[in-house]
This record gives C-alpha cells, structure tokens and sequence, in this order.
C-alpha cells in the first residue's frame, strides 16, 4: 500500500521530468514523456490535461506543441499535485477505516490509533506542503543521475 496512487506519482514524475527537461519556451511532446518515464501515453495524457486544467501545466498544440510547467517549479508543492489527483483524504479519513472515526470525526469518537498517527500525518502534510517540484529538480541535479525517475 502506498500512500499516493500510482496516478499521482505519475503527475509528479511528470511534473519532474518537464522541470529538468522543458524551459519557458521549451513543450515536450507526450510521447516523448510518456516513452522516457515509461507510462501508457492515453493514461499521461489524461493525468497532463487535468494538470493543465489546474494551471500546473500548460499545452501548445501543433508540430511544435506540448507540455510545459505553467509556473516556476518552486511554486509548485507537491501538496498541490496531491490534492488536484488524490484530494486530501489522505490527511483526513481514518487511518484504518473505522466507521465511527470518518462519520462522527476523529475528534468525537477517534480510532484506537488516532492518536499516535495524528503527528505522522501532520508530517506528512508539512512535507508535502514544502517539498516542490523545483526542490525535487535540484536534489535529482546534485545527484548526477543516480536517481532515475
């Protein structure tokens, strides 16, 4: 079980592969994408229009057309990526998925271990609110790639 779907891995690796590969002026075919990252293109194309709906992303059509990120990669938290593929109900229903705990509230009748994963899951929420697409880039840059996305 992995805390993000495979969908919203894909949009980050996307996001990270446009960062270390595109420019302001520069598109890059979804082919191109979904070839180097190795994802079914009908599928990426999907993920990238809903992050073009979103303004995470934009598109140019035409021979010279594409994808590119539609803002400074530092501005782009992973939080954002989230909440637009997942929602946040990753930070919100139960961990285990008592009734009780998503109908009445975590705060009313809690789960036996809501307690000790309230502050994990507020980790998690701080590390996805602060890393950023542009944070991700440079940390892949520093590390010559020996990290593959």
């Amino acid at each position: 079980m992995g805390i993000l779907s495979n969908t919203c891995k894909y949009a980050i690796r996307a996001c990270i592969y446009l960062a270390l590969n595109g420019g302001e002026e520069k598109k890059i075919g979804i082919k191109k994408i979904a070839d180097d990252l190795n994802i079914p293109t009908p599928f990426l194309g999907k993920i990238l229009q809903n992050l073009v709906r979103h303004k995470i992303l934009d598109s140019t059509k035409g021979p010279h057309g594409g994808f590119g990120l539609a803002k400074d990669p530092q501005d782009i938290a992973l939080l954002d990526i989230i909440r637009i593929i997942d929602g946040m109900d990753i930070f919100n229903e139960c961990l285990i998925g008592l009734k009780s705990c998503n109908e009445y509230g975590h705060d009313v009748i809690p789960c036996p271990i809501h307690d000790q994963f309230r502050p994990i899951s507020q980790q998690l929420y701080d590390l996805f609110q602060n890393e950023t697409i542009g944070s991700l880039k440079e940390k892949l840059e520093k590390a010559e790639g020996e990290i593959g996305i």
